[in-house]
């Protein structure tokens, strides 16, 4: 059986305006995930994903792989056990 798992990451750099959640519900549907990533005023992406925790740990690792638009300095992540259920994947 796969363990569900809701990631949190807090997305670091110049990373709004730029794409960068467009990229990341492109990617995180590809995976077959659910969720949201939203711009903080702060200037860091919030990206919420839901679903395996391999699919998660993928996405994740794309989050800080060097590929995705604008600059990604630091990527700070948080593991829990999956929540209610979340319809798709949207940009906030």
């Amino acid at each position: 059986m796969t363990e569900e798992v809701r990631l949190s990451a807090w997305v670091h750099g110049q990373v709004q305006g730029v794409g960068f959640r467009w990229w990341t519900r492109a990617r995180a549907l590809e995976l077959g995930l659910t969720g949201y990533a939203s711009n903080k005023p702060d200037g860091r992406v919030h990206v919420v994903a839901q679903g395996s925790r391999a699919d998660c740990e993928r996405l994740l690792e794309l989050l800080r792989g060097g590929t995705t638009p604008g600059t990604v300095t630091t990527v700070v992540d948080d593991w829990a056990a999956a929540g209610d259920p979340i319809d798709g994947f949207s940009e906030r």
